[in-house]
Order: structure tokens, then C-alpha cells, then sequence
């Protein structure tokens, strides 16, 4: 079955990529992205998982993809990566349910 989403065009988040139009920008972006991905307060490991979770919220394939290798390259293991994605999904179901405000306030608001 053919998708959208290619694996292989993962290789084309580069330089060669889609940073060629304006590499300058590029170039300052991967800078800054390299330093936010170092040891800090948290660990590379931790900022691995951290990044998983929100590539699973914003549902990038290609994301899953690269944090998945990055965890698994920090010492990562499967019950410690599906556990993000089960942290993304109680997020974005809480999420959801907590809109229902937005409905309960229309409601109240017809009852007057």
C-alpha cells in the first residue's frame, strides 16, 4: 500500500533538503537544534524520550521515526518508549475531554 509518508524521505531533512533554498537558516536552526539536543538539566536520553512523545502528539511519521532510532540509541527500551506514547495519548485525550467546557458553557448558556 503507497502512502504519503516515504522513510527514505527522511534523508532529505538536510542541508541537501530542504535547507538548500536558504541555507543561512538552515544552517542557524541545526545549530540551535544540535544545542537544545545536548546534556543539559536533561540528559540526551531524556530529551530523546521527550521529543518521541511530542512527534507522536504532532503525529510527524518522520519524527517517529528519527526518536524512535535516538532513543534506542540513547539505551531506550520498548516498554520505556511505549510508555511516551501512552504519557501522548493520556495528554491529548485529556486534551480533547477538557474542550468539553467549551460545550458544557454553550449548554448552561441555552439552559438560562
Amino acid at each position: 500500500m503507497e502512502t504519503y509518508y516515504n522513510p527514505a524521505d527522511l534523508a532529505n531533512f538536510s542541508g541537501d533538503g530542504v535547507g538548500r533554498a536558504a541555507s543561512d537558516l538552515w544552517d542557524k536552526y541545526m545549530a540551535y537544534y544540535g544545542s537544545v539536543f545536548e546534556d543539559g538539566a536533561l540528559t540526551k536520553r531524556e530529551k530523546s524520550l521527550i521529543a518521541l512523545a511530542v512527534a507522536a502528539a504532532v503525529q510527524c511519521p518522520y519524527c517517529i521515526d528519527a526518536y524512535t532510532n535516538s532513543c534506542l540509541q540513547q539505551g531506550c527500551d520498548e516498554d520505556q518508549i511505549f510508555e511516551a506514547f501512552h504519557v501522548t495519548n493520556a495528554i491529548r485525550g485529556g486534551a480533547a475531554l477538557a474542550h468539553g467546557v467549551q460545550a458544557l458553557n454553550v449548554i448552561e448558556d441555552q439552559e438560562l
